[in-house]
């Protein structure tokens, strides 16, 4: 943690939410002024699109599992580096996975490499990390302890699938079949490395459906936000207004002391609402200790990286 260089990690897998999320917090840093770098955890995977396949054939061949959910995946100690150079001097060294066309095609690169390793500039406000181990330990690495805000976007496990489903079928041109055989075979490395995560948060954001998903390979329609309920859920309860948040989230209600359940719809109402003060927080202690009085410039503010992206 770094109260100079803050970083703000969000963890959670593709199709939980966490473009919603990335959404509020443009919003925010908008409207507070902030110049955030924006870092993809899928910037960190081990293997390009064409090497990975291969890899998963040689894992399969020899009875190993290899997902992008596990370390063996990643470089989980290029991300841990990162971070702790970060905090100590607001900078380091990035890259991007390319995953669409568009975005590859900008490089002059080939969908699913990765672009070249750069120094990020100087004089940001904060780090925003965005992909699966926002929150991660293993073995000797821990890139939880870097994050000054860890925030979880927890999926309800079928709608995750759904959502998978739905992309991989329609924008990646794999069939059912072997959809649901690449979520079978994440599984362990789910259970082992990335459920885990969401233990460690500041708090987490869950959209749980109201209507039926028990079948999520047979499901036509995507459940919308409005037809779920949005359960936020704080490692400290202690430390929230939940009288505040209350008043500020019409129609939400406590389940638990540090629980609040939000109707689906208010998601980025929600999001902006909750997590507003937390930022402002942290960017003003940022600023009062590098001796920063006028903030940047709107035009200048906001998520810094390229966006449109997917983390998984």
């Amino acid at each position: 943690m770094s109260r100079e260089h803050p970083i703000i990690a969000v963890t959670g897998s593709s199709g939980a939410g966490s473009s919603s999320i990335t959404r509020a917090f443009e919003h925010i840093f908008r409207r507070e002024r902030v110049k955030a770098v924006y870092i993809q955890g899928s910037a960190f995977h081990r293997y390009t699109r064409a090497e990975m396949q291969e890899e998963l054939l040689r894992a399969k061949q020899e009875g190993r599992s290899l997902t992008h959910f596990g370390p063996e995946g990643n470089h989980l100690d290029k991300l841990e580096s990162l971070l702790f150079q970060y905090a100590v001097t607001g900078t380091g060294v990035y890259r991007y996975y390319l995953h669409s066309k568009e975005h590859a095609d900008a490089m002059g690169q080939e969908p699913g490499t990765f672009s070249p390793w750069k120094m990020m500039k100087k004089k940001s406000d904060l780090l925003y990390y965005r992909g699966l181990h926002g929150g991660a330990i293993s073995d000797d690495i821990d890139i939880a302890q870097y994050a000054d805000l860890l925030i979880g976007i927890v999926p309800n496990i079928n709608l995750e699938w759904i959502r998978k489903i739905q992309r991989d079928t329609s924008m990646r041109g794999y069939t059912k079949a072997e959809v649901r055989q690449s979520i079978i075979d994440r599984m362990s490395d789910y259970v082992n490395h990335i459920t885990p995560q969401f233990s460690r948060t500041h708090v987490n954001f869950q959209l749980v459906p109201a209507v039926d998903t028990s079948d999520p390979f047979n499901m036509p329609v995507y459940p919308t936000d409005s037809e779920s309920l949005l359960i936020i859920s704080f490692r400290d309860g202690t430390q929230v207004d939940f009288v505040r948040l209350k008043s500020m989230l019409p129609e939400s209600f406590m389940s638990r002391r540090d629980t609040i359940v939000v109707p689906g719809g208010k998601l980025p109402h929600a999001l902006e609402v909750v997590l507003m003060p937390m930022i402002h927080e942290l960017v003003e202690t940022s600023r009062k200790i590098r001796g920063i009085k006028k903030p940047p410039k709107k035009k200048k503010c906001g998520l810094i990286g390229m966006l449109g992206q997917s983390i998984g």
